[in-house]
């Protein structure tokens, strides 16, 4: 039976949606705060029930891509904005070479597609103007966003998860994502045998990817305080 071994857990991060997540979650860090802070968190996962054995932890893959670097043309400024030389592309790069030195830390990291990203409207900012509530005159460049176009990080994701299954490198994957297209390689994964947790930090996910994982479990407070932070193993909340 699964409760008389220890598991062996492979956790799989994605790196675009964990960091927004972590944001509006516990708020503003910087990138070596942000590097400890993603490890403490996915080894929640490890020790997340009262009467259940702490997992044995195989990896932690990260899949991100690198930090842009190129010219990005701003719409408002109507200018091209050197993104190697921004506040953005050095807190990226100084976050990926802190996760990179932590134990048992595996970085994926897929490309960049410079032609496709840009700067765009905030999705509040498009509702308000859609309502007339503001005016194309009123728009301040703190309106804008980043939309950087990643390629390849899905595919590393699922292909990792294929593998892992497929070797029998762990009893248990847990998948820290929103709504991506990992049904297949879940699918995969759980007829060979795996226990298949998909944690999407409390983001309302599809509810037929009920049908594709073996539990929800969201390692954080539903509504977290700041302030009081804790790296608790009671705030692993299972929803399955």
């Amino acid at each position: 039976m699964r409760d008389s071994f220890i598991e062996t857990t492979a956790i799989l991060v994605d790196g675009g949606f964990y960091r927004r997540r972590a944001f509006n979650l516990f708020g503003d860090k910087s990138p070596e705060q942000r590097a400890n802070e993603l490890v403490e968190y996915c080894r929640r996962h490890l020790t997340y029930g009262q009467d259940s054995p702490c997992s044995h932890l195989y990896r932690i893959f990260y899949y991100d891509c690198p930090p842009i670097a190129g010219n990005l043309y701003h719409p408002l400024l109507q200018k091209p904005i050197n993104m190697g030389k921004t506040d953005t592309f050095k807190w990226s790069s100084e976050f990926l070479r802190a996760l990179a030195s932590k134990r048992k830390v595996a970085i994926r990291l897929g490309e960049l597609q410079e032609g496709e990203s840009g700067y765009r409207l905030k999705d509040k900012i498009v509702k308000r103007l859609c309502r007339n509530e503001m005016s194309f005159s009123d728009l301040k460049e703190s309106d804008f966003e980043l939309n950087i176009v990643q390629k390849g990080v899905d595919m590393r994701i699922g292909l990792d998860i294929a593998s892992i299954a497929q070797k029998r490198l762990a009893t248990q994957i847990v998948l820290i994502a929103g709504d991506s297209d990992f049904v297949p390689a879940a699918k995969y994964a759980r007829r060979e045998g795996i226990d298949f947790v998909l944690d999407p930090m409390w983001q309302v996910v599809r509810p037929d990817l009920n049908e594709h994982v073996d539990g929800l479990r969201s390692c954080v407070a539903k509504t977290p305080d700041p302030s009081k932070e804790r790296l608790h193993v009671d705030y692993c909340e299972s929803a399955k």
